[in-house]
């Protein structure tokens, strides 16, 4: 019995040495970068796991801007975005 899943289309995660491959960036500076909430990833126990969105939608801003993407400003702005959600937007 195989546990492969034959056309199972692409994956919703790669793992950090995927994701770097894809970036061509080495696994260790991905790593660093994870851990520095620089760039977004699945923590499951021990092990990340990036989602494949987040590598689409990067791709997706290089190309709508047409220059270079700093991806820790990225995730900083979300980060504040996603704060001032939880805090239940603007009180005035």
């Amino acid at each position: 019995m195989s546990t492969a899943m034959p056309n199972a289309g692409p994956p919703a995660f790669y793992t950090v040495r995927e994701a770097a491959r894809i970036l061509r960036v080495g696994a260790a500076t991905l790593y660093r970068a994870i851990r520095e909430d620089a760039f977004p990833a699945v923590r499951l126990r021990t092990r990340y796991v990036v989602p494949a969105v987040a590598i689409d939608c990067l791709l997706a801003e290089v190309a709508e801007s047409g220059g270079c993407v700093d991806v820790a400003q990225l995730a900083a702005e979300r980060r504040a975005a996603r704060e001032f959600e939880q805090r239940g937007g603007a009180r005035w």
